[in-house]
């Protein structure tokens, strides 16, 4: 199928392209690197009269650190967050998870501000923003604001951003000293998106947890990050009796989606088994030290 009739704008400067969101409202799609869109347009899911082109506007992309905080452009690739040796310094897991995104075709043109926008449950985008408490730089007529990521993503393809406002960056935590990360997904082919996924950190000190995050995809209506969880583990020591307990609370504090192809039962035990992987990991592999 092929598209409806739309006017296709490209501005050159974030300005321009508020003033026509602000000028068309819900008639307008904004479009980064079109993974998303473009197919909803070409399938007729999306019908809108007006998309706003962000790919010239080049204050939108970019990495750089910031102290403690790491400060990812919207417009920043796939491809550019997988391999870049400041986000693999600053925030390993992102990296990992940005490296498992479809094919190579598709990190070489979607964006990181995309997935947030689009917030699929399943996509690693929003997973790792939420586990790690990610903030949102969304640029609007009013100026700009940030948002946690898990405010922003409020259910399947709906987030805090309004029809005339742009995500600008996303601020992720830089790693802790000692910090380690791991990212488990499981789909039925490669580069579809998971059935499942989690991510885990944790910093250990003298094999006891005294700091552990946990997020899980594919689940619900938005990733999950069960903090009641992990905090009941800080403390403990990180044997495999430990490591099992975590991975049956994860999934006993989950209320998976229920297909008719995914029963809630086979996500939850999914779940359960990607957790207690991503734990051996962060548990097993010292070199995450070095």
């Amino acid at each position: 199928m092929k598209p409806a009739v739309f006017s296709y704008h490209r501005p050159r400067t974030l300005d321009e392209a508020l003033s026509l969101l602000a000028l068309h409202g819900f008639d307008a799609k904004v479009i980064a690197g079109g993974q998303s869109l473009a197919p909803m347009m070409n399938m007729r899911f999306a019908q809108p009269a007006h998309v706003v082109d962000l790919n010239a506007v080049p204050q939108l992309a970019g990495i750089t650190r910031e102290a403690d905080t790491l400060v990812i452009g919207a417009m920043t690739r796939h491809h550019a967050v997988a391999t870049s040796s400041i986000v693999r310094a600053a925030c390993p897991v992102l990296a990992e998870a940005a490296a498992t995104i479809g094919h190579y075709a598709i990190r070489q043109r979607g964006t990181l501000g995309g997935s947030l926008a689009h917030a699929d449950p399943a996509a690693q985008m929003p997973l790792i923003a939420s586990t790690l408490g990610a903030r949102i730089e969304i640029a609007g007529p009013d100026g700009t604001r940030e948002v946690p990521a898990a405010q922003f993503l409020i259910a399947v393809m709906t987030t805090d951003l309004a029809a005339e406002e742009i995500i600008r960056a996303v601020r992720f935590p830089v790693v802790l000293p000692r910090e380690r990360h791991a990212f488990e997904a499981f789909s039925r082919r490669h580069g579809d998106f998971a059935i499942a996924a989690c991510a885990v950190t944790a910093v250990l000190d003298d094999n006891r947890f005294s700091r552990l995050r946990i997020g899980v995809g594919g689940v619900g209506d938005v990733p999950l990050a069960p903090e009641g969880v992990a905090d009941a583990f800080v403390g403990a020591t990180a044997d495999a009796l430990t490591l099992d307990s975590i991975a049956e609370a994860v999934a006993d504090a989950i209320d998976p989606l229920d297909q008719q192809d995914v029963s809630a039962a086979y996500r939850r035990d999914l779940v359960k088994a990607l957790t207690a992987r991503a734990l051996r990991r962060v548990t097993a592999d010292r070199q995450q030290d070095l």
